[in-house]
């Protein structure tokens, strides 16, 4: 798997409830859990690697070890949000780029899991802003889509970088969104 980077169009897709949890389905979670740790990653949404379903996985330390941390989420749901909290994040799909979002600091989430069981949690402050964050991913939403105008204008520049790296790769070929929203489309066939 290959992590999409900002501005892939992909990015901006809003995912599909996933209607058939298989063996292939957990072979791709455990992808998923690999190119999360590779990354040094603590979450990682399926569209951010060219999937189009509702998935995430998440592992708060960010440890491969410590698989009592690893959590799978599909189709979720936030039930409930309370609290503001203003915390530092980055992305995967925004390399080397930060900046203060304000998010729900208590949550509670409804999802299934791989088993195909329904999960309820309530998460706060880190776990809290990790689960929001992926499941901004799976509806299209960046956490740069969060940024004030004022905030926005400070990263202006280093998107603007991202923009003018990923169209020359486009021309190298590099990447290919012909061929990334064909294959979308197959898994979208095959899983929801």
């Amino acid at each position: 798997m290959k992590i999409l980077k900002y501005p892939h169009p992909i990015l901006k897709y809003k995912c599909k409830p996933l209607q058939k949890i298989n063996q292939e389905l957990r072979d791709i979670v455990a992808e998923l859990f690999e190119t999360m740790y590779a990354a040094s990653g603590v979450g990682l949404a399926a569209n951010q690697v060219g999937l189009p379903f509702q998935l995430f996985v998440m592992n708060a330390a960010g440890n491969k070890e410590m698989k009592d941390e690893e959590y799978v989420f599909i189709n979720p749901v936030i039930l409930r949000k309370s609290g503001k909290a203003v915390d530092n994040e980055g992305c995967l799909s925004f390399p080397d780029l930060h900046a203060d979002v304000v998010r729900s600091e208590t949550i509670e989430v409804e999802s299934i899991s791989l088993t195909g069981e329904i999960q309820h949690f309530k998460w706060k402050d880190r776990p809290a802003r990790i689960v929001q964050h992926e499941i901004d991913h799976l509806n299209g939403i960046g956490f740069v889509d969060h940024l004030s105008a004022a905030a926005t204008r400070e990263v202006r520049s280093e998107l603007d970088d991202m923009h003018t790296i990923f169209e020359g790769d486009q021309r190298l070929g590099f990447v290919s969104i012909e061929s990334a929203i064909q294959e979308l489309k197959e898994y979208e066939q095959k899983f929801c």
